[in-house]
């Protein structure tokens, strides 16, 4: 049972730590250099960029999820499974709180250059900073409990 624990622990240590590594990838050098480019060219850049992270982020969110909570089954300290559950928490987060938000930027019949699009492309920018600070949060715990124990 302890090789099981400390199997799952380290794919949720690294899950958790890929996903959080793009999560911030995106908010300090991917999002900003989109933005700086221009309205137009962010909202139009936006939508294959979000289908090709969507499958990345998704899957490491999930991955280490379920990671954190077989370690926390096989053992582990209640550490794993509040790091999971953190890390997890992204998921439920991006489909009710950003989809709305998502949706738009990604409609055809949004008009790339206006307002509105720079108010959803901002909008999204600060939504995707709390992924990042859970995520970072969610690996702090689980790097913590790889320490101390």
């Amino acid at each position: 049972m302890e090789s099981t624990q400390s199997v799952a622990q380290f794919f949720a240590t690294l899950f958790c730590g890929l996903f959080t590594g793009a999560a911030l990838y995106i908010n300090l050098v991917e999002h900003p250099a989109r933005i700086e480019c221009g309205v137009e060219l962010a909202a139009t850049e936006f939508a294959p960029s979000y289908r090709r992270a969507t499958y990345l982020q998704a899957s490491l969110a999930t991955l280490g999820f379920v990671c954190s909570v077989v370690a926390w089954l096989a053992g582990a300290t209640v550490s794993w499974i509040i790091g999971g559950v953190l890390l997890g928490s992204v998921i439920p987060f991006t489909l009710v709180v950003m989809f709305p938000t998502n949706k738009q930027l990604i409609d055809p019949s949004l008009d790339r250059g206006s307002e509105k699009a720079a108010q959803l492309l901002s909008r999204w920018g600060r939504l995707h900073w709390v992924r990042s600070g859970v995520s970072f949060a969610a690996i702090v715990i689980f790097l913590y409990a790889l320490v101390v124990g």
